[in-house]
């Protein structure tokens, strides 16, 4: 990655196109925005999630992995839990299940849209895609408790009328989610990093050449690379925070252009959600597509799993905390249909990582799956 290396200037697209979404964010922010203007949003929207993966990039290789899929994943949850409570301030009770729908089609697209696409790259290049089933499967075991915890036992819950929490019961899940992000963190990049490392770099690091498949075969190209300078990577972590500020404030700016296509074509409003958690995801897809062809399936997974966990783990305490002011129910609880999608997730996902290889057949699975979710949001 030729351009860690080097002083990025100022006139380069990947510091002038985040200056410029941040500044179309300023200028459109709380208008009624007319045709041309949403396009050239949207436009802004598009160059900032470039940019963003670019800069991640940059961090990534100055800190190492597993830690610079963290930066990116941590850093977009959060943002992506402004939008959420940002909306749901000035939505009223047509907002009520905007968290659950986004965390949960969240959570959807990285355990099926972003590994599919990363195993279906990953097998492509070398027949079969490695990765360490330690780690990737610790990642999922977590996701399916935080997705029960938090999106399932609302719906059995009696405490509280419909498929909600209530007080205390919100208040324990927020404290469980964030022990677990919390413990799956410090698993993650204290006690078994190596569990997250990808399969290539451990083993040419360890000086074996002759691995299962290519993806062990030789490192990746960016492991002959100078890393960045510390000011290189701390200006990029910057343009980096710009950038995703961008990307979260202009699907706000667009989202009631968004919610207006959604009720004119007559769709459920569920689909909002879907189409803020793409927006949203844009980032850790193209990073993700981009380690997956340079062998690096697991930095890959990392990103998908780590995305879902921060959703989770991020979102319902962030959630838990705004109940204080925000007014209107909160519906966490899903539906009968999500609860078959989300169980044969698990299902899946299970029988994909445990073997620590995959072939094109688990990524296509994997996508047939995410195809199902977003089919049955438009048409339940």
């Amino acid at each position: 990655m030729s351009t860690a290396t080097h002083r990025t200037p100022l006139t380069d697209w990947t510091v002038v196109v985040p200056v410029v979404a941040l500044a179309a964010l300023v200028l459109s922010w709380g208008r009624d925005l007319p045709g041309f203007a949403v396009a050239l949003v949207s436009l802004c929207l598009a160059g900032a999630v470039l940019a963003a993966v670019h800069h991640a990039e940059v961090v990534a290789h100055r800190v190492g992995e597993p830690f610079g899929s963290l930066v990116l994943a941590v850093a977009v949850t959060i943002i992506e839990v402004a939008l959420i409570v940002t909306l749901m301030a000035g939505g009223g009770d047509k907002t009520a299940s905007l968290a659950r729908d986004t965390v949960f089609a969240a959570v959807m697209i990285t355990c099926n849209g972003i590994v599919g696409v990363s195993l279906l790259v990953g097998a492509l290049r070398n027949r079969v895609a490695v990765f360490h089933a330690e780690g990737s499967g610790a990642a999922l075991a977590t996701v399916a408790t935080l997705a029960v915890l938090s999106l399932v036992l609302p719906t059995f819950t009696t405490t509280q009328p419909g498929p909600e929490f209530s007080s205390a019961q919100l208040t324990f899940a927020a404290c469980a989610s964030l022990a677990l992000y919390g413990l799956f963190i410090a698993v993650q990049t204290v006690r078994h990093r190596d569990y997250f490392l990808p399969v290539a770099t451990q083993r040419s690091a360890a000086g074996k050449g002759s691995g299962e498949g290519a993806a062990g075969d030789a490192p990746a190209e960016e492991d002959h690379a100078v890393p960045p300078s510390f000011r290189a990577a701390l200006t990029s972590l910057g343009l980096l925070l710009i950038a995703l500020v961008a990307v979260v404030g202009n699907a706000k700016a667009v989202s009631p252009t968004i919610e207006k296509g959604v009720a004119d074509a007559g769709l459920p409003h569920a689909v909002v959600g879907v189409i803020i958690a793409l927006l949203v995801l844009a980032p850790e897809t193209l990073a993700a597509v981009r380690a997956a062809r340079r062998d690096r399936v697991q930095t890959s997974l990392n990103l998908a799993y780590g995305s879902a966990i921060a959703s989770i783990g991020l979102t319902i305490p962030s959630i838990a905390l705004a109940t204080i002011w925000l007014s209107g129910p909160l519906l966490l609880g899903l539906g009968p249909v999500h609860m078959v999608l989300l169980a044969l997730t698990v299902v899946v996902s299970a029988l994909t990582i445990v073997p620590g290889r995959a072939t094109l057949l688990q990524g296509g699975v994997h996508i047939v799956l995410l195809a199902a979710y977003l089919f049955l949001a438009v048409s339940p």
